[in-house]
């Protein structure tokens, strides 16, 4: 793209931003919520208040999931995983045997295309 076509792509664009924001500023709904926002900005100022702090007040929810991700965090260290336990599949079609403690197997990914996740796992057993 020539100079000249790029100074004039960039000037339509800026007239069309320049109309939208227009537009905009025009918008009751717009207008309110940045008077709304300037109020409460103003509030929190005044009483030296973040906006954590305001939805640390307001959302109960929010008090809730920290809550729960705090004591998760604190439980990790002494928590250990669970091991996964050796699942053995038969095939009854082709005789195949396979060992595995996840559902990640290649083969075992194919059989269940195959024949339906229900019925693989009912040829499942699991191994000590």
């Amino acid at each position: 793209m020539s100079l000249i076509n790029e100074y004039r792509a960039t000037e339509e664009a800026i007239k069309e931003l320049q109309e939208r924001l227009h537009n905009l500023s025009q918008d009751e709904k717009l207008k309110k919520e940045l008077e709304f926002e300037e109020k409460l900005r103003a509030l929190m100022g005044e009483y030296q208040k973040s906006l954590r702090d305001i939805i640390a007040i307001l959302d109960i929810d929010a008090k809730n999931s920290r809550a729960s991700r705090t004591s998760n965090k604190a439980n990790q260290g002494s928590a250990t995983k669970r091991a996964r336990k050796v699942k053995q599949y038969k095939n009854p079609h082709t005789g195949e045997v396979i060992e595995t403690k996840g559902g990640n197997h290649k083969t075992l990914k194919e059989w269940k295309a195959k024949w339906g996740a229900n019925d693989v796992e009912s040829w499942a057993s699991l191994l000590d």
